[in-house]
């Protein structure tokens, strides 16, 4: 029968260990660590088996296809290309404007980007192409260098071109330049970049770039005339400009857009309730653009009521163009952080997606996936791709398996592109901006954590608020670095000043926790446990020792020096005849004079040497009164432990204050035992030199109760209020095998 948990017990009986006598019975593994003159012979090292990992790594579509089930796969993925397809038109079309490029080239990144990631990407659910957070910073460089007002900026390659393809030269250099830094992170295998950006600070930062989103999209759902701004308070500006126009609005776009929106909403929502009955969601955009295209084409909505519409749609694709070395030149600092963002946002989703499914995806693998795609893309005039959210909730909703869906859905944009593109000539620009504004919903709403996070984790509400504000405010590459520069300063600021805490025992258990979490628990008389849960570094040592002198009551080198005085004046005491000692006391014939305790006061560095009583003729007891009005504070700490559990590396300079540390509190007398030390570390502490003649080996215990058991055999007096720890010494075969050097103490006599 199986007994309820709080019945469950185990014993242990087993000899009680320090580390040096571990090691001493277990003969540990000899491991030869690698130099990393190993590591670049073996990473330049080829053979058979090296060459056909790499190329299943560099081509994840050998590993999938050959597993490809046809019967059971095939159908789903074709209906999920179709369906993510025909999104893919329209978010092509919508997402270009944010990017200030005519709109059918949004179909060209709905298109390359995703051939080339059918071959290249370890993700099978994914939709790539256009993105709105990065069509808008694309859009932020275009209207940089090609304002809607004003000269072009003085670049070579402008010359003899319109202003669009101007435009379009610099977006898809601009996307070169992206590509270029993605492929190169993923070849030097620094993936991991990404995991700087925390899921809140994402967060803040999609958040505000909705914000910029719904800013933009405003002058087409208004129908108004507002040249594209960039730059810092570029939001307020372009709000300014929309208020001093509002009067001039096209009420067919606003009621237009406003229908759109409401329609697309409600269905929306619909597909979210109902999600689990039907068989794929309502495709509401499409449905909305047919018969948005169709009104807007039998009621001329472009001459009679001045509606902005698509216009023009050239058939087919442009020749290829290669980007422009000026443009490099100017958009390398925008270029860097739309490659974190467009990699980090895909990557995400990609995680999700393949934790869903069961299967695995390779960070360096995605990151050489995108620089390539977009390499390919901006070689055909498009603009830097990532992935929708929506766009891949549709893809695999409806059932996609594989990048089969994907192919499919760039299949569905090309025949757009090649055939039916002209349909799409009477559709209102209005639309276009309602369909995205529709979709910043999930953005928008992540405003909602933030009491959450104010609640759960301040810091972490921090990264969200001064991200959001300062992408808001400053634009969404230098809102990106603040907020990562506020990330990097709390990441700091935890480990330079982590909670430490005070350790005590649980009533009747092995089990140490902070004192002030729980009622009944016990602390033997003169030991401490400290605890610091943090790696202690350079910019926490000073940290580290503040607290544990707050832990112990006092510091250790204002005892020492204290003694060392109080010594240098018994010494003088005694050689001027005014304390005698007889019969193993001092006896003092005068009380200690101004000029004694003067004496000697500029040599500090001696005061800081391990108390010398080798000439004195007793032992002196430092926590009794002393004669002649001599007075050293009481130090009634005789055993400190250092829980480095949480410990994870140290560095040089907190070596040093450690070992510094360490002496101090050995020479007032305190014992210093450290447990659960990583295996790394020591190692460290060996190599460095840690060790001497006052800190040796010896100190280091494998588990806390380890230690506090080797206490209470050496110190029986700390533990008389403790009858349960005695129980549990008492029960244990216990084998105190200590490594420290043991001396023979003299004749000891007590003031």
């Amino acid at each position: 029968m199986a007994m309820r948990p709080r019945e469950q017990q185990y014993k242990v009986d087993r000899p009680l260990y320090s580390v040096d006598s571990f090691e001493e019975e277990h003969e540990k593994v000899y491991r030869q660590r690698k130099s990393l003159l190993d590591h670049v012979r073996q990473y330049f090292t080829c053979d058979a088996r090296r060459v056909k990992n790499t190329a299943l790594s560099l081509l994840p579509i050998i590993g999938w296809i050959r597993i490809y089930q046809i019967k059971e796969w095939l159908l789903s993925d074709i209906v999920s290309g179709v369906s993510t397809g025909l999104v893919a038109v329209l978010q092509g079309l919508a997402y270009c404007l944010l990017a200030s490029l005519p709109p059918w080239y949004g179909l060209f990144s709905a298109f390359f980007p995703v051939v080339t990631y059918f071959f290249l990407g370890t993700s099978r659910h994914i939709s790539v192409g256009p993105f709105p957070v990065l069509c808008l910073m694309i859009g932020s460089v275009v209207t940089r260098l090609v304002p809607d007002e004003g000269p072009p900026m003085n670049i070579t390659g402008f010359e003899g071109l319109s202003r669009d393809d101007q435009r379009v030269l610099v977006a898809s250099s601009a996307s070169f330049m992206v590509g270029l830094m993605q492929l190169g992170m993923g070849l030097l295998q620094v993936g991991f970049v990404v995991r700087y950006l925390s899921d809140t600070l994402v967060s803040g930062f999609t958040t505000a770039a909705a914000v910029h989103i719904l800013v933009s999209q405003l002058k087409f759902v208004l129908g108004l005339e507002v040249p594209g701004i960039s730059g810092p308070l570029a939001v307020v500006y372009t709000l300014e400009k929309i208020f001093v126009q509002i009067t001039s609005t096209n009420i067919c776009d606003l009621v237009t857009s406003l229908i759109i929106m409401v329609a697309v909403f409600v269905v929306k929502e619909i597909n979210d309730r109902y999600k689990a009955k039907l068989p794929v969601p309502i495709p509401i955009e499409v449905i909305m653009t047919v018969v948005a295209c169709g009104v807007s084409y039998g009621f001329d909505f472009n001459t009679r009521y001045k509606v902005e519409v698509v216009g023009h749609i050239p058939l087919g694709y442009e020749t290829p163009m290669a980007p422009d070395v000026e443009i490099f030149q100017e958009t390398a600092m925008e270029a860097f952080p739309m490659a974190i963002v467009g990699f980090a946002v895909a990557f995400s989703v990609a995680k999700v997606y393949s934790v869903k499914h069961d299967y695995t995806i390779d960070g360096n693998q995605e990151l050489i996936a995108f620089g390539v795609s977009n390499i390919f893309g901006a070689s055909f005039k498009s603009f830097a791709a990532s992935t929708a959210l929506s766009r891949s909730a549709v893809q695999e909703s409806t059932g996609g398996k594989t990048q089969v869906a994907g192919l499919l859905s760039a299949i569905i944009v090309m025949i757009v592109t090649l055939a039916i593109g002209f349909l799409l000539e009477p559709l209102p620009r209005s639309v276009l901006g309602a369909v995205v504004l529709v979709n910043l919903k999930g953005m928008l709403m992540q405003v909602t954590e933030v009491p959450y996070l104010w609640r759960r984790d301040k810091p972490d509400c921090v990264v969200w608020l001064v991200t959001c504000i300062a992408s808001i405010f400053l634009g969404l590459d230098l809102g990106l670095a603040v907020g990562l520069g506020i990330e990097l300063i709390t990441v700091v600021f935890r480990a330079q000043f982590p909670r430490c805490s005070v350790l005590a025992n649980i009533n009747g258990t092995d089990i140490y926790k902070d004192r002030k979490d729980y009622h009944y628990i016990n602390e033997p008389e003169g030991v401490k446990i400290f605890r610091i849960p943090s790696p202690i570094f350079f910019a926490n040592i000073e940290f580290f020792k503040t607290k544990l002198t707050e832990a112990i009551g006092f510091s250790p080198l204002r005892i020492l020096r204290k003694r060392n005085k109080a010594l240098r004046s018994i010494r003088k005491l005694l050689k001027n005849g005014d304390m005698e000692w007889t019969t193993g006391m001092l006896t003092s014939s005068s009380g200690l004079k101004e000029e004694d305790e003067v004496e000697g006061r500029d040599n500090k560095e001696d005061l800081d040497l391990p108390v010398n009583l080798k000439d004195l003729p007793i032992r002196i007891d430092w926590n009794r009164e002393l004669p002649a009005n001599i007075s050293v504070p009481r130090v009634e700490l005789h055993s400190l432990v250092l829980d480095f559990a949480a410990v994870s590396f140290l560095d040089i300079s907190a070596l040093k204050g450690l070992k510094t540390m360490l002496k101090e509190l050995v020479r007032v007398d305190v014992e210093v035992y450290i447990v659960a030390c990583d295996t790394y570390i020591l190692e460290k502490l060996h190599a460095c030199s840690f060790f001497d003649d006052e800190v040796r080996p010896s100190i280091f215990y494998l588990t806390l109760h380890d230690a506090m058991l080797a206490i209470l055999e050496k110190h029986p007096e700390a533990s008389e209020k403790l009858s349960h720890l005695e129980k549990v010494v008492t029960t244990a075969t216990v084998h105190y095998r200590s490594n420290r050097e043991k001396t023979t103490p003299g004749p000891e006599t007590k003031f």
